[in-house]
């Protein structure tokens, strides 16, 4: 059965309109709820209003009571991994045994110059530490209690007590760099996500299925997840209209955002595909103000993809 996650938008928002729509969600049988872990606005001008993603998601957490909540995806550079793995241990608790630990290497170079955040000294690095941290948030959410002295990181004694609730706390790698990502992956993730063309999945779910091997790794035990920006209507046009009217509300001019916008059984012949080559889950990223019908009729997608 193909799982849904929203990705809501957390810039250009406010706190009603985000619960409200995470609610929404909730309430129509949707599997999980995301947003981002970004310090300024990453569509349209950077200094729009945005909201904080771990608290927006603990602010969740006690609301909702079956959605997975989690974050697509942490930045890396923004805390240590001891760090991360208390703040995911926490949401944990919060919402009952529903978090996920989404992490990825970081990109958006201006909200770390803005707020004086190391961005090291290019990407290959962000990877070599996401990798690393990826291994001590791991060892820390299993309960080891432990010293590290890494290339990057250094732990004395370090323990992340109280244990998550879920025994197997996911975590979750956002990316798709070929020798790098996709080798964490392969080594450490429980999940994956990733977007674009189906010729562009296929080309690193390949990519992917090597490093598995190489490293002895069934990757069917990987939730495969990729993201789309989605819009349903009775009408492509109107699907259209309505998803350029919510880019126009983030200050976007002209639509940067491959979105699938059309009637239900459009939107699922696009993503089969993508679920006939191992992808359990299609996550929508959505900008606000939130389209409620289209949280609403989620479930006509599912239904087709099912059938």
């Amino acid at each position: 059965m193909t799982r849904f996650g929203l990705q809501l938008w957390s810039q250009q928002t406010d706190w009603p309109g985000f619960r409200d729509a995470a609610l929404a969600a909730d309430a129509a049988d949707w599997d999980s709820v995301w947003t981002w872990d970004h310090l300024m606005a990453i569509f349209g001008p950077a200094q729009q209003p945005i909201f904080e993603g771990w608290g927006l998601m603990s602010a969740l957490a006690p609301l909702t009571s079956r959605v997975r909540l989690g974050l697509l995806v942490g930045a890396n550079t923004f805390r240590s991994p001891a760090h991360t793995a208390k703040l995911a241990t926490t949401l944990d608790h919060l919402s009952g045994g529903r978090a996920v630990l989404g992490i990825g290497g970081a990109w958006f170079e201006r909200e770390h110059e803005g707020y004086g955040i190391d961005f090291y000294s290019g990407f290959g690095e962000r990877l070599d530490r996401l990798d690393e941290a990826v291994m001590l948030m791991r060892r820390l959410l299993d309960g080891e209690r432990f010293s590290h002295e890494g290339r990057f990181y250094t732990f004395k004694d370090a323990l992340c007590e109280p244990r998550p609730i879920q025994a197997h706390l996911p975590i979750l790698v956002g990316g798709s760099g070929p020798k790098k990502t996709l080798r964490t992956v392969a080594l450490r993730a429980d999940g994956w996500n990733t977007a674009g063309t189906i010729d562009e999945v296929r080309a690193r779910l390949a990519i992917l299925a090597e490093h598995c091997d190489a490293v002895g790794r069934d990757i069917t035990t990987i939730e495969k997840t990729v993201s789309f920006p989605i819009m349903l209507r009775d009408d492509r046009a109107a699907a259209a209209a309505a998803f350029e009217a919510l880019l126009a509300h983030n200050g976007v001019e002209a639509p940067d955002q491959r979105g699938l916008t059309g009637t239900p059984a459009e939107v699922a012949d696009t993503i089969r595909p993508y679920a006939e080559l191992g992808f359990e889950t299609v996550i929508v990223r959505m900008p606000a103000p939130y389209d409620r019908e289209t949280i609403d009729r989620m479930a006509e997608v599912r239904e087709l993809l099912d059938a």
